[in-house]
């Protein structure tokens, strides 16, 4: 069945008011605009990160449903054992309804930490959805860059200075790596439109087996832009193409957005502190064509996969 805008409006919050999270932090929103596509009783967990510390200072709790915090790297592990056991207690009688198992994890502890624990989850086929909100380094130990950072960008473990423009690399593409495992379900978004969000963790709640959405989440701290901006700079995430949104359906990719018209990567970048050194100069310079190049190769690479071709408009 569709999902309503008008029913979501009045649905009770698994994640209630009086969190600690930053103003125009996106995780909130990730976990708000997720867990309104769950009908079901629902289990959450999370690994170590800023969503765990600020919703779950002690004596406090912003959590309205059953919530598990594991350690940094365990979130994968938690989850499939809590499944497990849910299995094993259904299967005595002792539990009788349908309940529904989440895991949140920054992306230091997805891409990084926790990726071992994701992979044995993935491949051991447990009936579970992962949700990355990815801010694209480490926020909660102070700004670090991650294998999710974008090339070029300012973090505190790899400084825009005269030795370097800030990270060399590019990000790992983590949902490609999801997508090798052979799982049902992959999606990957990002906030700027919410029924979208709410719409693909609807089907990876839905599909049996293990699912994985990745979520392009900003943090105000490190990317350095204006709280109001959430929305705006993850919708310059997709039109620039630096961030593109698609789903696996049991092997089968599908485009889920094709810009209209060709906006350069800088259109991205401007808004965005943690690029600022970038705009300037000769080397600044020749840091954004390579950053441009990589999401042209990348968006071409999503394009093959999908059977898709792009005409932007001039």
């Amino acid at each position: 069945m569709a999902i309503r805008l008008k029913d979501l409006i009045s649905k009770e919050r698994a994640m209630r008011q009086g969190h600690r999270m930053c103003p125009g932090c996106g995780a909130p929103t990730v976990v708000q605009q997720a867990l309104l596509a769950i009908e079901q009783p629902v289990v959450i967990t999370a690994a170590t990160g800023c969503l765990e510390v600020s919703t779950t200072i002690y004596p406090y709790n912003s959590w309205g449903v059953p919530f598990l915090h594991t350690a940094f790297e365990n979130a994968g592990a938690n989850i499939s054992g809590i499944e497990a056991a849910y299995v094993a207690l259904k299967k005595r009688g002792k539990i009788t309804k349908d309940i529904k198992f989440v895991a949140f994890g920054g992306d230091g502890g997805t891409y990084d930490i926790g990726l071992q624990a994701l992979s044995g989850a993935a491949e051991r086929g447990h009936d579970f959805t992962y949700i990355c909100y990815n801010n694209q380094g480490y926020m909660n130990t102070g700004a670090q860059r991650s294998s999710a950072t974008p090339k070029g960008a300012n973090t505190t473990t790899a400084p825009a200075g005269t030795v370097i423009p800030g990270k060399l690399q590019k990000p790992k593409d983590l949902t490609a790596i999801m997508a090798a495992h052979h799982i049902p379900y992959i999606a990957q978004t990002t906030i700027s439109n919410p029924m979208e969000v709410i719409e693909k963790v609807k089907r990876a709640i839905e599909t049996p087996g293990p699912a994985f959405v990745n979520v392009l989440a900003p943090c105000v701290l490190f990317w350095r832009m204006e709280p109001s901006m959430q929305r705006e700079i993850c919708r310059l995430a997709a039109e620039t193409r630096f961030w593109p949104i698609y789903e696996v359906i049991d092997g089968e990719w599908k485009l889920g957005y094709k810009p209209k018209k060709y906006v350069p990567a800088e259109e991205f970048l401007k808004p965005q502190g943690r690029f600022r050194h970038l705009l300037k100069g000769d080397v600044g310079r020749k840091v954004i064509d390579n950053f441009q190049k990589d999401i042209d190769e990348e968006w071409n690479y999503v394009l093959k996969r999908c059977g898709e071709t792009w005409e932007p408009q001039s």
